[in-house]
């Protein structure tokens, strides 16, 4: 079972990837357990603070689950001018 991931912003520069698959692994069914999980592959994802994700294109809190096939994506706080 894979996701696909996606990492945005100064996100994607620090752990100098735009996107990787994932195998899900047993008894991952939320996004927080992903992020856990990935975070010690990444650990800026554990460390960033007001981090954002996004599940098929919509913004999720950490609970929301997840299936085979889904795509994530990753945003950190960003700021514009």
């Amino acid at each position: 079972m894979t996701l696909k991931i996606l990492y945005f912003a100064s996100l994607s520069e620090a752990i100098d990837e735009t996107a990787e698959s994932f195998d899900m692994q047993p008894g991952m069914t939320t996004l927080g357990a992903l992020r856990t999980a990935l975070g010690e592959l990444h650990p800026e994802l554990l460390t960033t603070k007001n981090l954002r994700a996004a599940v098929n294109r919509n913004m999720c809190d950490w609970n929301a689950a997840i299936k085979d096939g889904d795509e994530i994506a990753f945003f950190p706080p960003v700021t514009g001018g």
